[in-house]
């Protein structure tokens, strides 16, 4: 268990809404993490309106859940940025699991003056090996472009603050406006914001069995041809809607 009774230096937020299956991996190898790195973290389970067990799940695991009513993965991740209480906020997926490594890359990271950042991306139990390249084009692409993935994204709180937090009009593909409007600010601050030298996080590949190739190719094409399409509900139903 995280160390709650020093203050926080790291905030770990996971915005979660029927995530009850996954969670409990993800906390364990959290917790793993935390003590094992030494980094007095709090972790924060944001429950954005489940009807599933997820608040009592994430609860039992020692996490501190907060209730977000409106369905939305910015609103999640600003209502737990809300809550935190260290210098240091760290965004996970509820399907991620990181290791001690990654927590002390991102504390020596922003005591060296990094304003922020994600890291390296692997995808677990892939359906199939084509969407592989994919996620290594993905990764290319987030340090050539200094983009982080939702999944995995550290800010300074002061920064995060600054910027207003996530833009709640954004549905779909929040962390990339996110990223971009922090590497600007990090650059003004004089501090840096990239993607660290670190093994790959992991994210579960659940899409790749949710969904079809051809489901995949759709949204792709969608979010390439009419790139605001993230601002709208309907468009963004490939991170809204899971199989019964």
């Amino acid at each position: 268990m995280p160390d709650t009774s020093a203050t926080p230096a790291l905030s770990v937020i996971i915005p979660a809404w029927n995530e009850s299956a996954l969670l409990p991996g993800t906390l364990a190898a959290l917790h793993e993490a935390v003590a094992a790195s030494g980094v007095a973290a709090e972790i924060i389970v944001v429950d954005n309106d489940s009807d599933d067990d997820t608040a009592r799940v994430a609860k039992d695991a020692g996490a501190r859940v907060v209730h977000e009513p409106r369905r939305g993965i910015a609103c999640a991740r600003n209502a737990g940025a809300a809550r935190a209480g260290a210098r240091i906020l760290l965004f996970l997926d509820a399907d991620t699991q990181v290791d001690a490594t990654h927590l002390g890359a991102v504390m020596r990271a922003v005591d060296g003056g990094w304003g922020g950042g994600g890291a390296p991306l692997e995808l677990t139990d892939m359906r199939y090996p084509v969407y592989r390249p994919g996620v290594t084009v993905w990764n290319w692409l987030a340090r050539r472009l200094n983009l982080a993935a939702g999944c995995f994204l550290f800010v300074r709180r002061d920064l995060h603050e600054a910027m207003g937090g996530f833009d709640e009009r954004i549905y779909a593909g929040e962390e990339i406006n996110y990223s971009r409007r922090l590497a600007r600010l990090a650059r003004r601050e004089g501090l840096r914001f990239g993607i660290l030298s670190t093994p790959p996080v992991r994210s579960s590949g659940r899409k790749t069995h949710w969904f079809a190739p051809w489901q995949h190719v759709l949204v792709l094409l969608t979010f390439v041809l009419f790139p605001v399409a993230g601002r709208f509900r309907r468009l963004s139903w490939f991170w809204y809607r899971r199989p019964e």
